[in-house]
């Protein structure tokens, strides 16, 4: 059972797209002109023809059972583009945006922007040592051949918030790590995560019942590389959780909730989804081959039970809807709707590159469903273009991650344009839906350019 947690999570995902603004500007009426104001789908077919098109073809041609999307133009109604329904029953509803998905590691940029916030308020600085709020974290070692053997040597420095943020803390995952690295993590419970109830029962068996605890098993483990010296994809963001717990003096999800979602009115996003929003829930599905199977059915998913402890790394359930309202906060400088969760050059230095001094970020190889079209940094819980790709798209700037069961999600704060796509199977690079989605939107832009 922990094998197969390994084996269905390493599609993580990359979210390494954007567009420019000029959709934006076209989608306005000419000066003067009088037109009727149509709903924001109906807006959406019009506008985002291509994107339509694909996802309906998604659909048609059996790759999932559906899809949506969220697209975001300056302040303007985000356009909705969606296509099929919420799983293969026949009497499942129709895929929208305010039906709920599993998004893993989007789950990651929220973790990233809470502690963000705790950084504004000097609460927390990015070079304070995790030691500082659990002393177990003051004295790590580090392997000398992660693949192969626990043979360890002490780190010569301490891991700090920003390697936390940004993956270069040295720190593995049970989704990546291999050999004796991998059984060590499995026996000490660092699972942060959930697959469906099946696997639940025998990960509860080894996981730590609370955060803080969890985050002590971590320190117990060695590194995989000097803190502050090298990217890999880590469980950094769910110690991260802990440390906000500590530091906020309240529990992390309770965190979250006061100062991201309630204020943001993200009122469908969830650690623990309720029993009366299961109608709304899509269904998990593995791929082996070309073959669809239930994962995590809604009915019975995972997610309709609380969780060990809310996983800052992978955890929340969410809409498309709502992870819209998010990036549009981070689009206009941490406020939204006149609501401000955190001040501006917050928001700014959050999606700028944080990781350490000579350390870079080269993607995650493969399985990510997609490929670095320019030079990459890292921010909280997010990657972050250093430079524009091919065309300018994406743009120099443009901050975003993806989630395991292929949802994607990125915002250009420069251009002011945003996407999130929500789907639900493993692996994530099933299908090439990150290039599909570029290649869509660059001709939904075109057309506005003849």
């Amino acid at each position: 059972m922990m094998r197969l947690i390994h084996l269905i999570g390493a599609g993580g995902a990359l979210a390494m797209i954007a567009t420019g603004a000029s959709l934006a500007r076209q989608a306005q009426p000419a000066p003067g002109a009088v037109s009727p104001v149509p709903t924001v789908a109906a807006r959406a077919n019009s506008l985002l023809p291509n994107m339509q098109a694909l996802f309906d073809g998604y659909v048609a041609d059996d790759k999932m059972p559906g899809i949506v999307g969220a697209f975001g133009f300056g302040d303007r109604p985000t356009l909705f583009v969606s296509a099929g329904r919420i799983s293969d029953e026949p009497v499942a509803a129709q895929a929208g945006p305010d039906s709920l998905w599993r998004i893993y590691s989007m789950t990651k940029p929220i973790t990233g922007m809470a502690a963000m916030i705790l950084v504004e308020e000097g609460k927390l600085k990015l070079d304070d040592p995790v030691a500082k709020y659990f002393p177990g974290f003051a004295k790590m070692r580090v392997l000398t051949s992660p693949d192969t053997s626990l043979d360890s040597v002490p780190a010569k420095s301490q891991i700090t918030i920003r390697e936390l943020l940004t993956h270069t803390a040295g720190l593995s995952y049970n989704i990546s790590a291999k050999g004796p690295l991998l059984r060590e993590y499995e026996r000490l419970g660092i699972l942060p995560g959930q697959v469906n109830a099946q696997i639940e029962v025998q990960a509860r068996k080894a996981r730590p019942k609370t955060l803080a605890e969890f985050a002590e098993r971590v320190a117990q483990a060695p590194l995989i590389a000097e803190p502050g010296t090298k990217w890999s994809y880590s469980i950094g963001l769910d110690v991260m959780g802990a440390v906000i717990e500590k530091a906020s003096g309240m529990s992390f999800d309770r965190f979250v909730q006061t100062r991201l979602l309630d204020p943001l009115r993200m009122n469908s996003t969830y650690w623990n989804v309720p029993a009366s929003d299961v109608g709304r829930l899509s269904t998990n599905y593995l791929f082996v081959g070309d073959k669809r199977t239930p994962l995590d059915p809604a009915a019975g998913s995972v997610y309709l039970s609380p969780p060990s402890f809310p996983y800052g790394g992978a955890g929340l359930v969410s809409s498309a809807r709502d992870y819209d309202r998010f990036l549009h906060m981070l689009q206009d400088g941490g406020i939204l709707d006149g609501v401000r969760v955190m001040k501006a050059e917050t928001a700014a230095l959050a999606m700028s590159n944080l990781m350490p001094e000579g350390v870079y970020f080269a993607g995650l190889g493969d399985g990510t469903g997609g490929n670095m079209s320019a030079k990459m940094g890292f921010g909280a819980g997010g990657s972050v273009y250093l430079a524009d790709g091919p065309g300018g798209v994406p743009s120099k700037g443009t901050y975003g991650w993806g989630g395991a069961a292929g949802t994607i999600a990125w915002v250009d704060p420069a251009k002011k344009v945003r996407g999130t796509v929500m789907v639900q199977y493993f692996p994530s690079e099933k299908w090439p839906l990150r290039q599909d989605v570029v290649g869509a939107l660059s001709k939904d832009v075109a057309r506005f350019r003849q």
